[in-house]
């Protein structure tokens, strides 16, 4: 759905002051309306919570000291799972994915259980130590490349990502380009994400692509398929930042103010069912983030005999305000 399409049917709410936005859940119930589940058409698996970044904006707190990682036997557990589920997206997931020591056989397996596999990186994992040859692995298997970048300018990713981290995913960028990533006609899609550096919302999508196509374009003659803009989900250390800096009322004001309920049919919860590294099920990346399980009940997928069925509720928080203000998170 398009920020342009749906703006109009937003609900501005006025008078709000911190810690006067109404929970997520009492809006729903007031509003009369349900976030129920459609067909699940993907799993997302995430393989663990390492990282060589501990961005500001990252909510599951992954980083270098981070040592969760996705075992061979859950990995093993999480394709019974897959087959089961006869799923048309396997969407592999992170801290940073590129870092799991088994990265490339999971993608090589993965590959062979969905019509597409994504694999999502921070650009700079995906060309650091062990993960220099996946991007041929992801090329030779067609895997879509969804890859974070959150701002062209060098001191807002230094603020959010550490230092250099904009020359270096440029260089990632160039290279997969290099092998035909986002080119015309490759088949192979580079995508890429974009969210604000700070507590505030994104900017138009349309808006934000043009913008970063202009500009890659122009000065590293960089070329991607689709670019989406979404807000920082206020979870881990984000939240944490929100807290410290004195701005996590207003951050949530601000997305209550503008929930959209035309987002509540595209949101991927609707169709997606996340994986944790250690094999227990959640509605989306971020409730397992919270510590929601699906259903509101801990399942480990081996329990599992299918995917949750269409009509089920999907577990709510107030953190859904992230992905159901403006344009929504789908």
């Amino acid at each position: 759905m398009s920020p342009e399409s749906s703006s109009s049917a937003e609900i501005q709410v006025s008078g709000y002051r911190p810690g006067d936005y109404e929970p997520f859940a009492e809006r729903l119930r007031r509003l009369g309306l349900e976030l129920k589940r459609a067909e699940a058409l993907t799993l997302q698996v995430n393989v663990g919570l390492v990282c060589n970044q501990s961005c500001r904006h990252c909510h599951l707190d992954a980083g270098p000291n981070r040592f969760e990682t996705m075992t061979a036997e859950t990995v093993k557990q999480v394709a019974a799972y897959a087959e089961r589920g006869n799923f048309r997206v396997i969407d592999i997931t992170g801290g940073a994915p590129e870092l799991h020591p088994n990265v490339t056989e999971i993608m090589e397996r993965f590959s062979n259980l969905a019509a597409t596999v994504v694999l999502r990186s921070n650009l700079t994992a995906l060309d650091d130590g062990t993960a220099r040859t996946l991007a041929e692995t992801c090329r030779k298997n067609g895997v879509t490349i969804v890859a974070s970048l959150p701002s062209l300018n060098s001191s807002q990713m230094e603020a959010q990502r550490g230092k250099g981290v904009l020359e270096r995913s440029i260089l990632t960028l160039r290279k997969l380009n290099g092998i035909g990533y986002g080119m015309p006609d490759s088949g192979l899609e580079l995508n890429l994400v974009s969210n604000p550096t700070g507590a505030f919302l994104p900017a138009y999508q349309s808006q934000a692509e043009k913008k970063f196509r202009s500009d890659l374009e122009r000065k590293w003659d960089i070329r991607f398929n689709n670019l989406y803009a979404f807000a920082n989900v206020p979870l881990g250390r984000f939240r944490r930042w929100l807290i410290d800096s004195g701005n996590y009322e207003t951050y949530m004001c601000k997305l209550a103010s503008s929930f959209n309920p035309c987002t509540l049919q595209g949101v991927m919860c609707r169709t997606l069912v996340s994986v944790s590294w250690d094999g227990f099920l959640f509605d989306c990346d971020f409730n397992l983030g919270q510590g929601i399980h699906i259903g509101g009940r801990k399942t480990h997928l081996s329990e599992a005999t299918a995917p949750p069925a269409p009509g089920a509720s999907v577990a709510v928080s107030d953190h859904c305000y992230a992905c159901t203000s403006g344009a929504g998170f789908t």
